[in-house]
């Protein structure tokens, strides 16, 4: 009985530590497509004005997020939150959280598709919140679309009235692509996983615990190039 007993535990156990691996290896892969999604669409002028990535106090980006639907969507991704260091936010970008965004919305809609998200966190009421709760999109913390193409004063306008502004590229078809009604949380098992110990969310983002992991260093080099400094 012992030896059976053996004979079925190594097999759990080996089991166990392959997907641990595996999973560790896709929260890689998204730090690294998150890197790559923000330098496309920064590469971009007209995709995310400069004075209002300048503004942001954090980025958060989730790539390839999937939404489907037929009357009723659902979305659902997985990405990386990154801010300023310092007290302030003038600091240069620090290491990512992970973070999940899960959504469900009701109307007119057909089709399918992947979508990169970039959001710019505007004040410290927003990032706080971001990091040590799941906050609503349009509810707990507000939101709108972007203003792409919009000139200065409208661009000071829409930052004054939102706490955060959703970017988006999206591959597919879809009518009606929001974010509003979806939920951003930490990811606390991704980030065990990139980190190899249990923190939460704020204290990697705002307290500079860990070190930028080597996965996501394009993410950082490249907000750091592009905005290397805050201007409230």
């Amino acid at each position: 009985m012992k030896k059976l007993l053996v004979l079925v535990t190594v097999p759990v156990l080996l089991l166990a530590t392959f997907a641990w691996a595996n999973d560790e290896e896709k929260d890689d892969s998204r730090l690294k497509e998150a890197g790559t999604v923000v330098k496309e669409i920064l590469d971009v002028p007209d995709n995310v004005p400069q004075k209002l990535l300048d503004k942001a106090d954090c980025v958060v980006v989730f790539p390839s997020v999937r939404k489907a639907a037929f009357g009723i969507g659902a979305s659902y991704g997985r990405g990386a939150m990154t801010c300023r260091r310092g007290d302030n936010f003038d600091g240069h970008w620090g290491a990512p959280s992970m973070m999940a965004l899960e959504g469900l919305s009701v109307g007119f809609q057909l089709g399918a598709q992947a979508t990169d998200f970039v959001l710019l966190v505007m004040n410290d009421r927003g990032a706080h919140g971001i990091l040590t709760s799941k906050v609503k999109l349009g509810g707990d913390v507000s939101a709108t679309a972007g203003p792409v193409g919009r000139d200065a004063s409208a661009e000071t306008d829409v930052t004054a009235r939102a706490e955060i502004l959703s970017y988006s590229r999206s591959r597919g078809l879809f009518g009606g692509v929001s974010l509003e009604g979806s939920t951003i949380r930490p990811d606390n098992d991704a980030n065990e996983k990139i980190y190899g110990q249990k923190l939460e969310a704020k204290e990697i983002v705002l307290h500079g615990k860990v070190p930028v992991p080597p996965a996501a260093e394009r993410l950082i080099s490249t907000l750091d190039a592009r905005t290397p400094q805050h201007r409230p």
